[in-house]
């Protein structure tokens, strides 16, 4: 960390470059172990097959109701997607909730409801929880935090690692980028946009499932929420000491997000998506996956937006409309707090 940084900003917990120093000069620095040093989405523990899959994740988003979902529903579908995009099928969560005091009653049914909802349409069971009420002005109204296990198989169980990525290979994204970060922004500041733009907020997990299945081809996979898909991408290219090659014509994103982030100064690529997955698979197995994608519903705008080079390893570089090139960053700053 650097040595300037004597508090906790709210850049710390954006998923970018200050988040990943902390998790790395402090987190990893005293709880690092064989499992954890991974940094996958889920923890694959040791066990007779089929192996456990093990998440959890605080859920602090501010508005917690926005275009598209609510607290609730996101909690389960990002526990759930933590789950899925490193190969396991969901199976049990725990919900436990921090309460302040004088939040309506109403409200709160509603956010359960949206909860038990999305359970069931992820074919998950809550199976424990907790709740606390603080007092008033101790806590942001309503926060919720998970744990999730899931069972993943021997052939699946390395996904997450991306470890036989290789030169040549392509990276496919499931449709639109950004639309939760400029819903929940738009939500939040109240700035009355003409175009709407809804949060992508959904379980991949029956999706995913779908890929695993029609293919053994899929190399890494990837939900790019906090820090967005330019995140994502620079962590899998330091990791895999390879360059990214990005093509912007091929990137998707809604008229809204574009008009938004084209107005406030915000690239679509550094913005937080919460029913997005980025997969990684040989060329040759592009087809079949696509294929595969397209028929869901949730998949139906997928396409691939770049490749796996030898060129600026460590590095995503985007090509973009106009034929120039450029650099392409981990996210530095927090210019959309409190999006999950």
């Amino acid at each position: 960390m650097n040595p300037k940084e004597e508090k906790i900003l709210l850049s710390h917990g954006n998923g970018g470059r200050m988040m990943h120093n902390l998790i790395e000069d402090v987190f990893l620095k005293h709880f690092g172990n064989n499992i954890l040093n991974e940094q996958t989405d889920s923890a694959i523990l040791p066990a007779e097959e089929p192996y456990l899959a093990f998440t959890t994740d605080s859920f602090v988003i501010d508005p917690i109701f926005f275009p598209g979902g609510n607290i609730g529903k996101l909690s389960v579908c990002g526990t759930v997607n933590d789950l899925a995009v490193s190969g396991a099928t969901p199976r049990y969560i725990s919900v436990s909730f921090i309460i302040e005091e004088g939040f309506p009653m109403k409200d709160l049914e509603i956010i359960v409801t949206s909860l038990a909802e999305e359970a069931r349409i992820a074919q998950v069971n809550i199976v424990t929880g907790d709740t606390k009420v603080v007092n008033r002005g101790k806590c942001d109204k309503l926060f919720i935090n998970t744990a999730g296990i899931g069972m993943i198989r021997s052939e699946e169980r390395m996904i997450g690692k991306a470890a036989d990525i290789k030169p040549g290979d392509v990276i496919i994204i499931n449709g639109t980028i950004g639309d939760h970060g400029m819903a929940v922004m738009n939500a939040r500041e109240d700035f009355h946009f003409k175009s709407p733009v809804i949060s992508d907020c959904a379980s991949l997990n029956h999706l995913i499932r779908a890929v695993l299945d029609a293919t053994g081809g899929v190399k890494f996979m990837r939900d790019p929420t906090r820090g967005g898909v330019a995140t994502v991408l620079n962590e899998l290219a330091d990791k895999i000491n390879l360059g990214i090659a990005l093509n912007e014509v091929d990137i998707p994103v809604s008229n809204g997000v574009k008009a938004m982030c084209e107005i406030l100064g915000f690239d679509p690529l550094h913005i937080a998506n919460e029913g997005k997955v980025l997969i990684v698979c040989g060329e040759e197995e592009s087809p079949v996956i696509l294929e595969t994608l397209k028929s869901h519903p949730l998949g139906n705008q997928s396409v691939v937006i770049g490749k796996v080079v030898d060129d600026h390893p460590g590095k995503v570089v985007l090509k973009t409309e106009t034929g120039g090139r450029r650099l392409v960053d981990i996210l530095t700053g927090d210019p959309l707090p409190r999006i999950c």
